[in-house]
């Protein structure tokens, strides 16, 4: 049975927001990694053919990662990330500044709301840049029976 929408949101943004910068490091060439392709197969005393490799014990040897290379944090100082951790390699381009290139429009200019803790709000949206507060009186006529 699944949690609530709400919960499984709340989860998923919890880790969005604890996700850590990684780089890749090659925990050697992808064929050394491969445990198919591994040097470390044992020969079958019956026949001369080779064991399969998911039937060996892994005695003395050291993790095997699944694809022949590790994530470590970008920062040495944190920690390497969880199984469940979500991660990135290259920061998200920023949405301040003009970036035709990548079809950013930027902020300048555009209209906030300044009492919002939302996207929309002025602290978010200006990008610490300021903002200017307007007040605007529009006067319309009615018609009253």
């Amino acid at each position: 049975r699944q949690p609530p929408f709400r919960v499984i949101g709340d989860r998923l943004k919890d880790r969005f927001d604890g996700a850590s910068r990684v780089m890749v490091s090659n925990s050697g060439s992808a064929r050394k990694g491969n445990s198919v392709r591994s040097s470390n197969r044992k020969k079958d005393k019956g026949n001369g053919a080779l064991a399969n490799s998911i039937h060996t014990k892994r005695e003395g040897r050291g993790r095997k990662y699944k694809y022949g290379f590790q994530l470590k944090p970008y920062n040495p100082e944190h920690k390497p990330p969880g199984s469940e951790d979500l991660v990135y390699l290259e920061p998200s381009p920023g949405f301040c500044e003009k970036n035709p290139k990548l079809g950013i429009q930027g902020t300048h200019g555009r209209q906030c709301n300044d009492t919002s803790m939302g996207v929309d709000g002025c602290d978010l949206m200006c990008c610490g840049r300021g903002y200017r507060t307007q007040e605007i009186v529009i006067v319309e006529r009615c018609n009253c029976t």
